[in-house]
């Protein structure tokens, strides 16, 4: 397959996960005029099949398979690219692009694997899973936690967000949190009370469970009762509320 082909194909993936197997909606999710040689090509190797007497078209098992493989790739890049390095615009899309087309497969299973598995994309689409995370469990359960897993006194640094929507990405970044930030639990109930980049938030235990962190080294009693006195009386306060 080639790059072109390779576009297709992805556009197919994200064309049956829409539920939807026209070929009108395809040209959709393309976002550009179907070009009728390039699917012909695909439809002749066997990646899919096309219906024309009722313009239908959908991956084939070869092709949904080797789909797959492109999709987690992109989504892979995705997360490293804003996670790691940072990008917190739209570069992180073109550059998964180029990503996905020169990564061998055993390298991406090494990036899954320094990522933690991550289940979803940044813009909350699922990451197909590959072999190491079925391997996962027992490195997960020593590597990577959500923020609701922690203890009063406990660190962690922010791996992802496992956020449903861009707009949830946002509202957390507006409170500081973000891949590669401390964050420290202060309080659990009532409501979850965290320090993070020298401010005090407070959040629910839903929004909790999509912080995802690599655990680190729990704060002595004493400390984090020092640092709640001084939160207390100094510290300006962050809140996340349902309704925004």
């Amino acid at each position: 397959m080639n790059a072109s082909q390779d576009e297709y194909l992805e556009s197919l993936w994200h064309l049956q996960e829409q539920g939807k197997d026209s070929v009108e909606d395809f040209a959709t999710v393309l976002g550009a005029p179907l070009d009728e040689a390039r699917l012909d090509s695909l439809v002749s190797s066997g990646m899919a099949v096309l219906d024309r007497k009722i313009a239908k078209v959908a991956l084939t098992d070869q092709g949904m398979d080797y789909a797959r493989g492109l999709v987690r790739k992109h989504r892979l890049a995705e997360r490293l690219l804003y996670d790691v390095l940072g990008f917190t615009d739209e570069r992180f899309e073109t550059e998964a692009c180029t990503f996905e087309h020169l990564v061998a497969p055993h390298v991406v299973d090494g990036i899954c694997t320094l990522l933690g598995h991550p289940r979803k994309c940044p813009h909350g689409l699922p990451i197909p899973e590959g072999p190491c995370c079925a391997k996962s469990d027992n490195v997960m359960k020593s590597a990577i936690t959500h923020l609701s897993q922690l203890e009063v006194g406990e660190v962690g640094r922010v791996a992802y967000l496992d956020c449903q929507d861009d707009q949830q990405i946002h509202r957390l970044n507006g409170l500081q949190i973000k891949p590669g930030v401390e964050i420290r639990v202060h309080q659990k109930y009532p409501a979850w009370v965290v320090e993070c980049e020298g401010g005090m938030i407070a959040i629910d235990e839903r929004v909790a469970n999509r912080i995802c962190l690599w655990k680190q080294q729990a704060a002595s009693a004493q400390e984090v009762a020092t640092k709640v006195g001084a939160a207390k009386t100094g510290s300006k306060w962050r809140f996340w509320r349902r309704d925004t």
